[in-house]
């Protein structure tokens, strides 16, 4: 603690705050500033303290005006970025309290609200620019074409197919973030669970030439979870699976009971959703549950992706206190693999 008094106080502070005098030089600085700016910095000109002009700046404004500025210091390391707000006040005498308040949480979710709001628009302008065209076109060139009409209402359908699905997914996923902190009480039956995925898929498989199977054991499996929403996260694995790996002509769902997972510190059950179709590059595979991400955005949009379910599917899994784990490679096919605890 190199504090000393009148300025101990600041010790019971818990962000960090660094007092200056008239001249700029440090003349005392908590436990969390004494972390974030290093040690022995009392005594020294509070250039050679923070070295960020936006900050700089502030505490010369705030000494020669003798009003509140604020600022923005930024820290970063090899692997984070912390943001924090300062707050330059004025103190009796002559000098400066600078106080460091993280706002990188708040910061980031305002980030990702803007970008999610962005990604939703530009999602629903595609097709409703679309169908407005369409719109315009039967009401003059095309007036009175029947082929033409059967032609742009098919589109149209599609179209609006494809923004339902959106709102669905959205909606969706709203729930999802909120159940995420409560654990699943029921018990559920896995394999119950994997074949009325396969039954349910069995006509956009059959319509897509692929064939669809369960492997492993026929035991039963028993498990804590939800079982809406495990059916959601088998099914968009499946469906991407016969969506994207397709052309392999083959899905297996398989299931495994693992005796102790290293990263649950349990034992678990582990389902596979495997595809032998054309696979991507490992460097997509960390980006892969972000919301919109798409390896191929056209042909993602081409077969009805909304960009949301593997986002789905990575709440889901969260809520069930479980793990996903994705791997590809290219010319071999993907395999997405959930692990939940047993039990």
């Amino acid at each position: 603690m190199t504090a000393q008094p009148p300025f101990a106080i600041l010790s019971a502070v818990p962000m960090p705050i660094v007092v200056t005098d008239a001249r700029e030089r440090v003349l005392a600085v908590n436990p969390p500033a004494t972390e974030l700016l290093g040690k022995n910095q009392v005594g020294h000109h509070v250039v050679t303290v923070i070295r960020q002009p936006p900050v700089l700046h502030a505490i010369s404004e705030c000494l020669g005006q003798g009003l509140q500025t604020e600022a923005r210091y930024v820290q970063k390391d090899h692997v984070h970025e912390t943001l924090y707000r300062v707050i330059c006040t004025p103190v009796e005498g002559g000098g400066v309290l600078v106080s460091f308040q993280d706002v990188t949480s708040q910061e980031t979710a305002g980030q990702m609200r803007r970008d999610f709001v962005a990604n939703v628009s530009h999602e629903l302008r595609t097709p409703l620019t679309s169908i407005q065209g369409f719109i315009e076109t039967l009401q003059g060139p095309a007036r009175g074409d029947a082929a033409a009409a059967e032609r742009f209402l098919a589109t149209m359908a599609k179209e609006a197919e494809r923004m339902i699905r959106l709102v669905s997914d959205l909606l969706s996923l709203s729930q999802v973030e909120g159940e995420e902190r409560i654990r699943p009480t029921e018990r559920v039956e896995l394999h119950g669970i994997l074949k009325s995925v396969i039954r349910s898929l069995g006509p956009v498989a059959d319509a897509a030439g692929v064939e669809m199977a369960i492997e492993g054991g026929t035991e039963e499996l028993w498990l804590r979870g939800d079982p809406d929403q495990l059916v959601q996260v088998f099914t968009n694995l499946a469906e991407n699976a016969v969506k994207y790996g397709g052309d392999g002509g083959k899905v297996v769902l398989s299931v495994h009971d693992v005796a102790r997972d290293p990263i649950l510190g349990r034992g678990a059950v582990r389902v596979d959703v495997r595809d032998f179709g054309q696979g991507f590059d490992e460097m997509h595979t960390h980006r892969l549950t972000e919301r919109f991400y798409r390896v191929d955005s056209h042909r993602s949009r081409a077969v009805g992706g909304t960009g949301l379910g593997l986002a789905i599917v990575k709440h889901i899994v969260n809520r069930h206190k479980g793990r996903l784990r994705i791997e590809s490679e290219i010319g071999k096919g993907s395999c997405f693999s959930v692990l939940l605890p047993a039990g």
